[in-house]
Formats: structure tokens, C-alpha cells, sequence
């Protein structure tokens, strides 16, 4: 079987995990560079049977599908992928596998993100590196308010840190009770108060009909103008336009950015260039330890898929 693992932008899937279970079974290739829309996807796929795709850096929907009918099994990093149409797969004979995945690797990447915001690490940095020395203060996070747009496994992760650091941690989401914010030691507060309280703001929402969108410029406008927010969930959850305003009109601190509409971030986008914004490249996931589990358990589902017994499908 001709299996393709896609988007392998740091060169490690063969090295992270071992492969030698398909060694006698399969022919192994490995796609290093984004692809340039569907016709790209379906020209470089074409007659592979098994595709592993790295979380949501190809899209799959219903008419890339239809173009590809040798595929028979098409395993995601992650248990969701909001770029396939699991639907169209299944309709197509697709069989759509995913993996487990570390929770605490984009945690930890959410708080580097705030407290390189609270003390201005990439700028001094940069000044540093050209000869300049001190040129703002840091901002101590103790004692002051981070607030949780979602409290699940990740934004869970983030309150025990803000906890740690003596913080106080307030949170709301749509399903979020009290008696669950409790259990964590957070507070339960509406949304405008979210907003409104909070000195460091993180976003961890699923993102749906009822979350994109949700952070526009009402919400930002009822945030203080020394707040920061951090986004490493999905980009759509924020107005880029209404944030990069915002921050260009000084009426916010500074924003922290790891997922983008459009990913790889094109050069030329104003993100690059907008001030008292701190980017990374979608880094939330890829730790060297999410890596390895992630790529073991699709050789492990390939190696299901093959025996006639497909293991963790998606519906």
C-alpha cells in the first residue's frame, strides 16, 4: 500500500516513532512542504491509499475527497479535525482514524506566550541583539486577573498555573458551571465581566457556530487598555481585524498569537508588522513528546487498518 504522511514541516514523523511495522507492508512518503490549494492536494496525492495528516494543515473536504478515490484510510493527529469533512469520508469509503494527543503541550505553550507578554522577552530580546538595553517595564503576573474564555483540558491546565503564580483566576464559557469552575479554584464570572476584569485574557475554546466569532470588537472594547490576550486555539474565535485595530489604536496592551486564518501566516500579512503583538507559528502542539505519541499511535492505526480492525475512527 502507497501511504503519504503530509505537512512534516520540521522533517521528523520517521524519527519520531517506529515505522518498521509497515516496512514489509507499505511504501512510505513524506510530503515536507505545505501544499497550494486543492489542485495542489490532489495532484501530489493521487493514488495513495492511507494519508497521515498532521492536525489541520490540509484541508479535506467533501470535493478534495471526491478526488482522490484510491484513498481508503485517512488518520488526523488529534481526535478532531475541523479541516475534514468526516462525512464526505465516510460516503467516499474513507475510514477516518485519529490519535491521541498531549493536552499539556499547548498549556505550557499558552503561558510562555503570557509571560513573554507580561515581561517583553522578544523585544528585549531583539534590542539586545542590535545593542539597546532596557526599554519598557515587565508586568508581574501575581496578584493580578487572568481570565479563561473555556475551562476544558487545556484552559484547565492554564488555571493551575495561574493559580501557582498566585494569580487570580476567573473563567466563562456557554456550558461552564460553578461547581466546576470551584473544583478548579477558579471563579465563574459572565462574559463581559471576563473581559472587562481580566489583566491577561487566553483563549481555550472549541471552535463552532456558537464560538467563532465570539471575541469582536464589542469584547475587546470592554477590555483594559494594559490587558493582554493570548489566542492558542483557533483563529476564527477572535476578529483578526477588530484585534489588530485595536492594538493599533493603543486600546489594548499586546496580543499573543499561535493560530492564524491562513497557516503557513503569509509574509505579507499586517500581523507581521503590527505592533505590540507577539507571534509564534502554531507551536501549541508540536513538543517533542506530542510528537512521538501522536506519530506512534498512526502507525498504530495504519497497522489496525490493514489487519481489518480500525481502532480510534472518527464519526
Amino acid at each position: 500500500m502507497r501511504i503519504a504522511i503530509l505537512d512534516d514541516y520540521l522533517d521528523i514523523a520517521k524519527t519520531s516513532a517506529n515505522w518498521s511495522a509497515l516496512e514489509q507492508r507499505a511504501e512510505v512518503t513524506v510530503f515536507y512542504e505545505p501544499f497550494d490549494g486543492e489542485d495542489s492536494v490532489v495532484d501530489a496525492l493521487d493514488g495513495f491509499e492511507i494519508l497521515v495528516a498532521m492536525r489541520e494543515r490540509t484541508r479535506f473536504p467533501k470535493s478534495t475527497l471526491e478526488r482522490l478515490p484510491e484513498l481508503k484510510l485517512l488518520v488526523t493527529t488529534g481526535m478532531r479535525n475541523a479541516s475534514i469533512d468526516v462525512a464526505a469520508a465516510r460516503a467516499n469509503g474513507v475510514t477516518v482514524c485519529g490519535t491521541r494527543s498531549s493536552k499539556q503541550s499547548t498549556a505550557e505553550h499558552a503561558l510562555a506566550l503570557l509571560l513573554g507578554l507580561a515581561r517583553n522577552i522578544a523585544a528585549d530580546h531583539a534590542a539586545m541583539r542590535t545593542g539597546g538595553w532596557q526599554s519598557r517595564l515587565g508586568m508581574e503576573m501575581h496578584g493580578r486577573t487572568l481570565g479563561l474564555l473555556g475551562l476544558g483540558s487545556i484552559g484547565s491546565l492554564v488555571a493551575q498555573f495561574g493559580l501557582a503564580m498566585g494569580m487570580q483566576v476567573i473563567a466563562w464559557s456557554s456550558n461552564l458551571t460553578d461547581d466546576r469552575a470551584a473544583e478548579l479554584g477558579v471563579t465563574r464570572v459572565d462574559k463581559e465581566t471576563l473581559f472587562a476584569e481580566s489583566d491577561f485574557l487566553s483563549v481555550h475554546l472549541v471552535l463552532g457556530e456558537r464560538s467563532r466569532g465570539l471575541v469582536g470588537a464589542d469584547e475587546l472594547a470592554l477590555m483594559k487598555p494594559s490587558a493582554f490576550l493570548v489566542n492558542t486555539s483557533r483563529a476564527p474565535i477572535v476578529d483578526t481585524d477588530a484585534l489588530m485595530a485595536a492594538l493599533n489604536d493603543g486600546r489594548l496592551g499586546g496580543a499573543a498569537l499561535d493560530v492564524y486564518e491562513s497557516e503557513p501566516l503569509p509574509a505579507e500579512h499586517p500581523l507581521r508588522t503590527t505592533e505590540r503583538v507577539l507571534l509564534s507559528p502554531h507551536m501549541g502542539y508540536v513538543s517533542d513528546r506530542n510528537m512521538a505519541l501522536m506519530y506512534a499511535d498512526a502507525v498504530e492505526d495504519i497497522v489496525a487498518f490493514m489487519d481489518g480492525a480500525p481502532i480510534r475512527t472518527l464519526e
